[in-house]
């Protein structure tokens, strides 16, 4: 069997999707991520908060890691890392990054993007002083970055096994947050 073929025969949106968001959607994407990350973990996702950050080198070459979601807010979505590191070396060329979230056994995914703020001193220290003892070995003092995604765009993507997935898109703009109503993937391609 080809590499193709025992691909295309593996199992896929195998999960269990909850039902469909009901009623009004919040006025900004953080509520209703704030819900989906719940649910995601009362259905036993392990690492729910787990997330992949892509941003792209000064040569405009993408790059990607797996990393865990420290905070969500109007602030901006934050994660953290060594200052030395090749994410902050390319957040530093180019402050810009998504972060995609994936959680197969509620066929569910969000996908956030903008520019990226790097916080206080104050507040990558009290990250590094969350973190236990062997994870802050080694790393000087001002070694440690909590950065903050200030999305324009996030996407909630909610799966379905015959492929009509719905997606929920907020776009910020100058005032706030557009929305857009959730559309099957069939109505949006």
């Amino acid at each position: 069997m080809t590499m193709a073929a025992w691909l295309r025969s593996l199992p896929s949106l195998t999960g269990v999707a909850p039902e469909p968001d009901a009623g009004p959607l919040p006025d900004a994407p953080e509520p209703l991520f704030e819900r989906w990350i719940r649910q995601a973990v009362e259905a036993d996702v392990a690492e729910a908060h787990g997330a992949t950050l892509s941003t792209v080198d000064a040569d405009g070459i993408p790059d990607a890691r797996v990393l865990i979601l420290k905070d969500v807010g109007p602030r901006g979505w934050a994660f953290a890392g060594p200052r030395d590191s090749a994410k902050a070396e390319q957040l530093a060329a180019r402050s810009a990054a998504a972060l995609t979230f994936w959680w197969p056994a509620v066929l569910r995914s969000v996908r956030v993007r903008g520019s990226v703020r790097e916080a206080s001193e104050e507040e990558s220290a009290a990250d590094l002083a969350a973190r236990s003892a062997a994870a802050r070995d080694g790393i000087p003092p001002g070694g440690w970055v909590l950065w903050r995604i200030v999305p324009d765009r996030v996407e909630f993507w909610h799966g379905s096994p015959d492929r009509r997935h719905r997606r929920t898109i907020y776009r910020r703009t100058g005032d706030g947050w557009q929305v857009s109503a959730p559309a099957t993937e069939s109505e949006t391609t």
